[in-house]
């Protein structure tokens, strides 16, 4: 593969995607009705920041893990790449299309392909140092790279588990074993050469994920390490108390004149963690003392929309844009009845999408999904496989389990995050109408993907989601359909365990194609054959919507971060 190749393909993959990312748009709604809201302006708040102050992130939550082995949480990745650790490319600081093309970061450039693009080359920049100035050398990434092998680690991007020449019984670093050169080769301190089982076209894309940052082997913490990962980005660990605060304060070794993404406005960046939902709303909408300079972590509730949307002041300091994400009803393919494909097509028919719509804001905020595949990888339109009305329909879906057996309908339950009880009991109504029977289990945040995760606790239903790490469908349906990466515990991807011989075949067949085009054919038609088998509910494509204060500049959702702030460019406006 050529290196002219390998640029069309980054600028192909970047053009599919233009029309569908509205981050640039100037149009938005001044009520709650069925119009998109979006961000004012030219899609960034506040013009460019200045230098210094304290930039505060309120939140509600704790990360489920810094660790750059285990960080595969979209608006936790944007944290960890854009403000720890930086990884060999990385995406532009843009909105919009720009956004989705990629630099170099620890790398000299986006990777010299060889051997019909089964291996891989990348070089270090010079200077590059840690929080405590100590060099940052080739091996420090390949030990990062051998960490996600680990079964002590789980829960990270599996990309080198799936596309590195590895024994298949390899399990990490952490007693000792490393990789050798049939995987990956390290011939100096700057150089690192990845072997793949097979060609991937787009591994300039694959390196930007926090898998590919550095870990020095000396400061190796195993399950601790994400208390305080090792710096190697603009910004270290000063105190970290778990679901309390988090605070940042410059990583003085780190040179601006390496990295042109990230600018480092602000000195400090105070995270807390300790909020309710609507008590961070309520402060950004007040916009009083400090809270000037802060911005929201999660999502403006859909109760507070209206007092934002009503307020010319307050809409212009909100952010709104497409997360790229489909979130999705999972079943439990292994569990009776949703083992019954049939079963599993009643469900389709009997979900009140526009229910769930309206329980997260309404149309303003959401698009109802009628696929997997999200827009922002069907070349910006979605994609409606069966047809089925917003509302359902639940006359076929009673139908539909009577001939699988259930005429009375049945029973089962669905596990769902504490703020997702809303949109749960949408779900349960509507399945309520077509005879099936729901008891909703709410779950903390951070223990979810513990619950659902575990094959003896999993319950029939769950609610989650997927979001592409790049923009290719290679990230999207092999992740979350591939029956080969199903295990017991710590099943982050399929969720659903569904397996199908025949699709994990096409899979492996697409996988290998090097031919763009070809390519997104076959994912197209792919989604659509898992969508007859119906593993899942596709729900809503959603916005992602974010307050901050009128103090905060260099403000935008990024489009590879789900929606979520680019925290590589945000800081204030002007500092007293």
């Amino acid at each position: 593969m050529t290196r002219r190749t390998h640029a069309a393909l980054a600028a192909a993959i970047a053009a599919a995607l233009t029309l569908s990312l509205g981050a640039c748009s100037s149009s938005s709604s001044d009520d709650t009705g069925d119009k998109p809201v979006t961000t004012e302006g030219n899609g960034i708040i506040g013009g460019t920041p200045v230098k210094g102050g304290t930039l505060t992130i309120l939140s509600n939550q704790d990360f489920d893990q810094l660790d750059p082995t285990r960080n595969w949480t979209m608006p936790v990745m944007d944290v960890g790449v854009r403000m720890l650790y930086r990884t060999l490319t990385t995406f532009k600081a843009s909105p919009g299309a720009e956004g989705l093309k990629i630099e170099p970061d620890l790398a000299t450039d986006l990777g010299t392909p060889s051997d019909g693009a089964k291996t891989w080359t990348f070089h270090l920049k010079d200077g590059l140092k840690y929080e405590d100035g100590t060099p940052i050398v080739a091996d420090d990434i390949k030990y990062n790279v051998e960490r996600s092998f680990s079964p002590e680690l789980p829960g990270g991007p599996d990309y080198a588990r799936r596309y590195l020449n590895a024994p298949d019984k390899y399990q990490g670093p952490l007693k000792g074993e490393r990789l050798g050169k049939e995987a990956i080769e390290v011939p100096d301190a700057k150089t690192i050469v990845f072997h793949l089982k097979r060609p991937v076209a787009e591994f300039g894309y694959t390196v930007t994920l926090p898998t590919f940052a550095p870990v020095p082997k000396a400061k190796e913490a195993g399950a601790n390490y994400s208390n305080h990962p090792f710096s190697s980005g603009p910004y270290k660990i000063e105190t970290y108390d778990r679901g309390k605060q988090l605070v940042l304060v410059r990583n003085t070794y780190w040179d601006q004149a390496s990295d042109p993404v990230r600018k480092a406005y602000p000195d400090k960046i105070i995270v807390d963690q300790t909020l309710k939902g609507t008590g961070i709303a309520d402060r950004l909408i007040a916009d009083q003392g400090d809270d000037k300079n802060a911005i929201s972590y999660v999502d403006l509730l859909p109760a507070k929309l209206s007092d934002v949307l009503t307020n010319p002041a307050v809409k212009a300091r909100l952010i709104s844009e497409n997360a790229g994400c489909t979130s999705k009803l999972d079943m439990n393919n292994l569990k009776a009845p949703f083992d019954n494909p049939k079963v599993r097509l009643a469900v389709q028919y009997a979900v009140d999408k526009e229910a769930v719509q309206n329980s997260l804001g309404g149309p303003a905020l959401n698009d109802i999904a009628t696929t997997y595949l999200p827009p922002v990888l069907t070349d910006g339109k979605a994609v409606d496989h069966f047809g089925i009305k917003p509302a359902g329909d639940q006359a076929k879906a009673k139908q539909l389990l009577a001939e699988a057996g259930f005429p009375n309908g049945f029973s089962t339950e669905l596990a769902t995050s504490t703020g997702g009880k809303q949109e749960a009991e949408a779900i349960q109504a509507a399945l309520r109408n077509a005879g099936i029977t729901v008891q909703i289990n709410t779950v903390d945040p951070t223990a979810l993907a513990g619950v659902v995760g575990d094959k003896t606790k999993q319950p029939g239903l769950s609610v989650g989601g997927w979001c592409p790490d790049y923009p290719s469908a290679a990230t999207f349906l092999p992740m979350i359909f591939d029956g080969r990466s199903i295990v017991d515990k710590n099943n982050y991807g399929n969720l659903d365990r569904f397996n199908d011989p025949a699709v994990n075949a096409e899979l492996d067949r697409i996988a290998s194609l090097t031919d763009l085009n070809e390519a997104n054919k076959a994912w197209l038609a792919l989604d659509g054959k898992i969508m007859d088998a119906s593993p899942a509910v596709p729900l809503l494509w959603q916005k992602k919507p974010l307050l901050v204060g009128s103090n905060i500049a260099g403000a935008y959702a990024h489009p590879v971060w789900a929606g979520q702030i680019d925290y590589a460019v945000i800081g204030l406006k002007s500092v007293k």
